[in-house]
């Protein structure tokens, strides 16, 4: 079995790339799988993360039979992400094995969590959809506008006093550091 391995940490402050990395070799000696690659990383989960595509790349060309982590947590930013890339994995027919869970979605024990955690994922959008649609409504009530404000709004008085000056509609925006079509659009 061809096996590709992630690992990340969140900081350079934390040390556990070692004992990811060590642990997730000891499983592949014990399953007498090969490693093929190992990608480790060092960054927040919400930030992209370039390696774990590199992987997930890998994956795709079926240079790899599964991949393995330390922990779930380490591999999806969120549960939606989690599920989504399961759902790839699977579909590509590549396997996920989390250690520190004992999950092995290539079995069908696992792909019936991977269920699961589908559903739960499904759930956790719905609720975060109703929150923004109750944060967003409330707003409202209160008078609050919503989404982005207008940038040359902001500045109307002084665009108006810079264009009878004889300022061009690009000057101004360079001036004001406001895009030159939102000047335009606001001069008409």
């Amino acid at each position: 079995m061809k096996l590709g391995l992630y690992a990340r940490v969140s900081t350079h402050e934390q040390q556990t790339l070692g004992l990811q990395r060590d642990a997730m070799a000891a499983y592949a000696q014990q399953r007498q799988g090969t490693v093929v690659l190992t990608v480790e990383e060092v960054g927040s989960g919400v930030n992209e993360r370039r390696q774990r595509e590199v992987l997930m790349r890998a994956a795709r060309r079926r240079d790899i039979d599964a991949i393995v982590v330390w922990r779930l947590d380490r591999w999806g930013r969120s549960l939606a992400d989690l599920v989504g890339t399961l759902h790839e994995l699977q579909a590509l027919g590549v396997g996920f094995i989390s250690l520190h869970e004992a999950l092995d979605f290539a079995t069908p024990t696992g792909r019936a969590l991977a269920g699961l955690l589908a559903v739960f994922a499904e759930f956790e959008r719905e609720i975060l959809r109703e929150r923004v649609k109750a944060g967003i409504a409330q707003a409202r009530k209160r008078g609050t506008r919503h989404g982005r404000p207008p940038t040359v709004a902001h500045h109307a008085v002084t665009v108006r006093q810079l264009f009878a000056a004889g300022q061009s509609k690009a000057a101004i925006a360079r001036r004001l550091d406001i895009s030159r079509a939102s000047v335009r659009r606001f001069l008409g």
